[in-house]
């Protein structure tokens, strides 16, 4: 294979093993990560997928046929790499297909400090040497080979995250945790090991085939069981974690889904309080209720476009203290402006431990619209369609539109956004208003458009 165009993401490395991509091809790589970043050491991690070692040690053998140093960190979560590329000051390898079926398998690469590594960051020149080596054979080897050595980082990973939220006042927690048989069972123990929380574990066993459910809890049905162990023992708190554990979603005691949004208002205020008058970056599809959150709480809020890339470069660019997106990726300063959703999950607890009330009620007042969640629709003509909405909206009394991304139309009550799949010919619609009623009016009526 020569045309990598089909697992090269716009982010990462992703596809289908062995039929898309296997270890001969990870080794060339390894040595084209090591030729683009001009990197001399390197640390790799992975995820509990069965392809997972024997990618990851293939990485390795071709980044030090290059003459790299390798520092295996082993089972992590992508996190925890991002940690070690931080803490190392070292470019980093996760081998992860995060939340895709198990057959599946990928890599998100970082330069040190966790400065992601996309199409224009350099995986467009890794892709394209891998080909160039598939077609005609593999580089020399360097003069002189690098070395490979094992590290343990999990305990320093799970102090650095706990130096950064203040638990010494929480009072006792039943917590839930559905790990989804992925990497939250691996760093969660470690992470709450010592906090006043009586930890129930569901699917904490590592099993890259997903026996229980999809790790994806951005699907509804793969919360039901935490839903429903949480409604069962009357815990305070429900938190599931995807296959990498990069991303926490929340469940109220009642078992309700707790918004991205809010929790992304919530852990703003939290880091307005530390860091006072900071920028706080959140997509266009977050609630109405992030932007107010932090203008109440003195900051300033700063509106992206979707995806970890943009948030991450406006973070650089603003030296904002933190970022949330509805997807539940959540974004810290002082993780070199990485994704950590067990950071947010700390200051969750924090939050709700650090006063008597339940969850539902600490949260609603991060909560404050009904929204419609993410609508997919399948469409023959992204461009046209929206072009559709656009001709529908432009110009009527109190409306106004905007591209940052895809087409958002806001009202005075109401907004909704537009936006086109990447990768699929998809249509994704997402729409808020001050009650139920309106959006399901908005809703329908924006669907009309799009499906014609």
């Amino acid at each position: 294979m020569t045309d990598l165009s089909q697992i090269v993401k716009a982010y990462d490395v992703r596809g289908v093993v062995p039929d898309q991509w296997d270890e001969t091809l990870a080794e060339l790589f390894g040595a084209a990560f090591v030729e683009v970043t001009g990197a001399d050491a390197i640390v790799i991690g992975h995820d509990m997928r069965p392809s997972s070692p024997g990618l990851s040690r293939a990485f390795g053998r071709g980044a030090a046929a290059r003459g790299a140093d390798v520092t295996e960190i082993g089972l992590c979560s992508t996190d925890e790499l991002y940690y070690a590329s931080g803490a190392l000051g070292l470019p980093g390898a996760m081998f992860t297909a995060s939340h895709n079926p198990a057959r599946y398998n990928g890599i998100k690469m970082c330069r040190a400090g966790a400065a992601p590594v996309g199409q224009d960051t350099g995986l467009a020149d890794i892709r394209a040497l891998a080909e160039r080596w598939t077609a005609d054979g593999a580089p020399q080897p360097a003069a002189g080979p690098g070395t490979v050595t094992r590290r343990d980082v999990l305990k320093d990973y799970a102090a650095h995250l706990r130096s950064l939220v203040d638990l010494s006042g929480i009072r006792p927690l039943k917590v839930v945790v559905d790990a989804g048989n992925g990497m939250g069972g691996h760093t969660v123990p470690t992470v709450f090991e010592g906090l006043p929380l009586e930890l129930d574990a569901l699917y904490f066993e590592l099993d890259g085939s997903f026996p229980n459910h999809e790790a994806n809890p951005l699907d509804p049905k793969n919360i039901t069981d935490l839903q429903a162990r949480v409604r069962e023992t009357g815990a305070d708190i429900g938190l599931a974690f995807d296959g990498d554990a990069d991303r926490c979603f929340v469940v109220d005691e009642n078992g309700d889904p707790v918004s991205p949004s809010a929790i992304t208002a919530l852990v703003a205020a939290r880091e307005l309080a530390k860091h006072p008058g900071g920028t706080i970056i959140h997509n266009c599809i977050t609630s109405w209720s992030v932007p107010e959150v932090v203008k109440e709480n003195a900051g300033t809020p700063v509106r992206t476009r979707v995806g970890h890339s943009f948030i991450k470069q406006e973070m650089a660019r603003t030296g904002a203290i933190f970022g949330g997106e509805h997807s539940a990726h959540y974004y810290f300063r002082d993780f070199w402006n990485a994704d950590t959703g067990m950071l947010a999950a700390l200051h969750v607890l924090a939050a709700l431990g650090g006063q008597d009330g339940p969850l539902s009620r600490l949260v609603s007042q991060y909560d404050r619209y009904a929204a419609s969640g993410e609508i997919n629709s399948t469409v023959d003509d992204q461009a046209g369609r929206l072009a559709a909405i656009r001709a529908a909206y432009e110009g009527r009394d109190g409306i106004t539109l905007d591209d940052l991304d895809g087409l958002t139309v806001t009202a005075p009550d109401w907004w909704f956004n537009v936006r086109p799949s990447n990768t699929e010919p998809l249509l994704r619609l997402n729409a808020e208003a001050r009650d139920a009623a309106t959006v399901d009016r908005v809703r329908d009526e924006a669907l009309a458009i799009i499906r014609g």
